[in-house]
């Protein structure tokens, strides 16, 4: 059937909506699970090392474009999740090693040790998780914790309906690794793997919130120092000489430029625990989780030790930007304050140019007056010695009249005559000036 073509991205976006399936459980089952936090650029070296894995067991590799594989290596399934800041994997192994113990001969002992040994990142989490068939009675939970958490206080609810009950001390042993047991009251295999895979990323997504707490930690430190120093600034603002403002914009420049430098190195961190948490919450919410006499629950235990974590991280980044903005405002006062103080000192500047361009115009009047004395002098002078040659050439007319008659008409000429000069000189400034303004506007 003709139809229009399809998006570049539809099948993509399309099939995102399956991405990371979880597997089909089926009790009794045991899961060892592993979150190694990585950098991006550690993306390929862990490719590489699952098809490593695969390769041992006759297994083909996934292509690089694939963030998630899963298949059957013979002693074990395997599943594996590449995410923005971890990559995770799931070693599966259906039945009970030990039925005394369900957490006897965990999968992870049978994946080569050599492997284990060269994994690529750092472990965040870490696992074991046994789903076993519950019998007719209900567990003893006093006597559970004791037998296989060490005694240690445990966590859990009924979940997913009521279908199972899980619980878990988010304690990690001597071999590394914590324990999640949940007992299956009727869960159907899909839904088995999706209550597993919640209570793994519940214990995961809070630890990778929990990454910011360090970071909100010492950035209070360093705000509390960088606030201390606003302080001062701000107090000097107010009485400050116009020689010291260029001393206190460029302290509050720096000072703005270390702000700036920690928000570019913790603001993708304070999302990041936002994001964390949100996950942490919605999957709890997914668990559909009711009470066991005297456990708390996976809401309770988060909301009592994360929540307040996540608080400690929202109230630094709060400080962080409010401590920016106020910078800027001081900035931008400072740098008013100056920018005045410069107007002012070019108008002073100014001022003493027109006082000084007034006295070279009265020198220059000063001058122009010798100047027409001199001219004149000097012209009456040839005039003068004119009348002497007449006289010498038989006109009778008397050299000192004549040269003392023309003196009038000789300064009013030469008055005149510089007058025109100085029009003409104007006329070719003004009209310079007038051409120049007009190209600039042009």
């Amino acid at each position: 059937m003709e139809r229009a073509a399809d998006h570049p991205l539809r099948v993509l976006l399309n099939d995102e909506a399956h991405a990371r399936p979880p597997e089909s459980l089926v009790a009794p089952v045991r899961i060892s699970y592993l979150a190694l936090y990585s950098e991006a650029s550690l993306r390929a070296a862990q490719r590489a090392h699952l098809a490593a894995l695969l390769a041992a067991f006759g297994v083909a590799a996934p292509g690089p474009e694939r963030n998630h594989f899963s298949a059957d290596l013979g002693p074990f399934r395997l599943k594996w999740e590449l995410h923005s800041e971890f990559v995770r994997y799931k070693f599966i192994v259906a039945g009970v090693g030990d039925a005394d113990d369900p957490f006897a001969d965990p999968p992870i002992l049978r994946v080569p040790a050599a492997w284990r040994a060269a994994m690529v990142g750092q472990v965040l989490v870490a696992s074991h998780v046994a789903l076993v068939a519950m019998g007719e009675d209900e567990p003893d939970f006093e006597a559970v914790a004791e037998r296989w958490f060490a005694g240690n206080p445990l966590v859990g609810a009924m979940i997913a309906g009521r279908a199972a009950v899980a619980v878990m001390d988010f304690r990690i042993r001597a071999d590394g690794f914590n324990r999640v047991l949940i007992f299956d009251r009727g869960l159907r295999p899909r839904q088995a793997g999706r209550a597993v895979q919640r209570l793994v990323e519940i214990d995961s997504y809070r630890l990778l919130a929990q990454l910011t707490l360090p970071i909100a930690r010492r950035l209070t430190v360093v705000l509390s120092e960088h606030e201390q120093e606003l302080a001062e600034i701000t107090a000097a603002l107010v009485h400050v000489e116009t020689a010291d403002e260029p001393r206190l914009l460029e302290r509050l420049t720096a000072l703005a430029a270390q702000i700036e430098s920690l928000e570019s190195q913790t603001q993708y961190r304070f999302s990041a625990a936002r994001a964390y948490y949100a996950l942490v919450r919605r999957r709890i919410g997914e668990l559909r989780e009711e009470r066991l006499p005297a456990i708390q629950t996976f809401h309770e235990f988060t909301e009592l030790r994360l929540a307040p974590a996540m608080q400690t991280c929202e109230a630094a980044a709060a400080r962080q930007d409010a401590l920016s903005t106020r910078v800027a405002r001081a900035t931008a006062l400072l740098s008013t304050r100056v920018a005045m103080t410069r107007e002012r000192q070019e108008m002073a500047v100014l001022e003493s140019m027109n006082r000084r361009a007034d006295l070279q115009l009265r020198l220059q009047t000063t001058v122009e007056g010798l100047s027409v004395a001199a001219i004149s002098y000097y012209i009456a002078a040839l005039v003068g010695d004119l009348a002497q040659g007449a006289v010498s050439a038989g006109v009778r007319v008397n050299p000192a009249l004549v040269e003392g008659a023309s003196v009038p008409v000789i300064v009013a000429l030469v008055a005149l005559a510089i007058r025109r000069i100085h029009r003409r000189v104007h006329r070719q400034i003004a009209g310079g000036r007038t051409s120049e303004t007009g190209g600039s506007h042009g």
